[in-house]
């Protein structure tokens, strides 16, 4: 009976340690599709720009405006006129004030040296 009672719970315990791993096993397969499906949505490891604009588009002179970029595959990214210390992203903003009308270029540079640029003018009202 005691050994009867031994081999039933350990095969409960059993049971559920096998479906728990059997769960986490299938959630890590569906998160790597899901990964690689999002990879490829943006175009797989190639460089480019995924964004690159600010808003409001124009401002008054000193107004903030929040300018975005976002981009795939890059080992480097930089803005002229320099704006910040950047990192390539796949969505990131941040605050410029210019008080003319000021043309920026988004630059971006992968591993092996390739190089992808984009650039807007941002307006400033007089």
């Amino acid at each position: 009976m005691l050994l009867a009672a031994l081999f039933y719970d350990g095969s409960i315990f059993y049971s559920r340690w096998r479906g728990e791993r059997d769960y986490k096993q299938a959630l890590v397969g569906e998160e790597a599709e899901h990964a690689r499906k999002t990879l490829e949505i943006l175009g797989g490891d190639r460089l480019h720009i995924v964004s690159f604009y600010a808003t409001p588009g124009v401002i008054a002179p000193g107004g903030p405006a929040t300018l975005c970029y976002g981009v795939n595959g890059a080992k480097k990214v930089r803005i002229e006129p320099p704006v910040d210390d950047l990192k390539p992203a796949l969505s990131r903003c941040l605050q410029v004030a210019p008080r003319n009308d000021t043309e920026y270029t988004l630059i971006a540079e992968d591993a092996a040296g390739h190089t992808v640029s984009e650039s807007f003018v941002l307006k400033v009202t007089r």
